[in-house]
């Protein structure tokens, strides 16, 4: 009968020698962590998110005409679907001049649909529909437009999309436009006279 294979192991760390092992001597050894004393006047310090001062409490005073929306790729899809004209049903929705917002992710979301949604490409390519560049890396449109309403709470997002309206409702002050009905409707927005009341 021959030898039993010894079978190599792998993801074996190499032994290391303890901080507490006699055999090192005390030039050797780490000096012990010293923990600084509490001082029980001191006070503590935490910090918070810097609150936009654009808001007043929950309003947002950034907000008024001519009104920036940010359109997103499903919001075109369905009034498409709903043979809606964007920019008349927005004016309609908010009595009040609207800019439409096209972000480089929203048309590069647009490209890869195909040739099916090429009417939405060129509903987009609208003079009327102005381009915002992004800079980030990738063509998420999510993380992209929840991102820039972050940032500037100037901004009215409109979408269809669940998921996208559950993420911007935990940002205070930013509106949400919607399509209903075969209306625009629009959420956290008092001042929208022409949008349809929920009973």
């Amino acid at each position: 009968m021959g030898r039993a294979r010894q079978t190599k192991r792998f993801a074996t760390m190499k032994r290391m020698i303890s901080a507490s092992d006699p055999r090192l001597k005390d030039k050797d050894r780490a000096p012990p962590k010293k923990k600084k004393p509490e001082d029980l006047n001191e006070v503590k310090t935490v910090e918070h998110v810097q609150q936009s001062s654009a808001l007043f409490f929950q309003y947002n005073t950034q907000l008024g005409p001519p009104f920036h929306v940010l359109v997103d790729t499903n919001f075109i899809n369905f009034s498409i679907k709903n043979k809606m004209d964007i920019i008349q049903s927005m004016m309609d929705c908010l009595y009040a001049k609207c800019i439409p917002y096209i972000t480089d992710c929203v048309m590069a979301e647009l490209e890869k649909l195909g040739s099916k949604y090429r009417i939405a490409l060129r509903i987009v390519k609208d003079p009327r529909f102005e381009r915002l560049p992004c800079m980030h890396k990738g063509t998420y449109a999510d993380d992209c437009l929840v991102n820039r309403v972050t940032q500037h709470k100037a901004y009215i997002v409109a979408t269809c999309d669940k998921d996208l309206k559950r993420r911007i409702r935990k940002i205070p002050g930013v509106p949400i436009m919607y399509l209903t009905n075969h209306r625009y409707s629009i959420e956290r927005m008092p001042d929208a006279y022409g949008a349809p009341k929920d009973r």
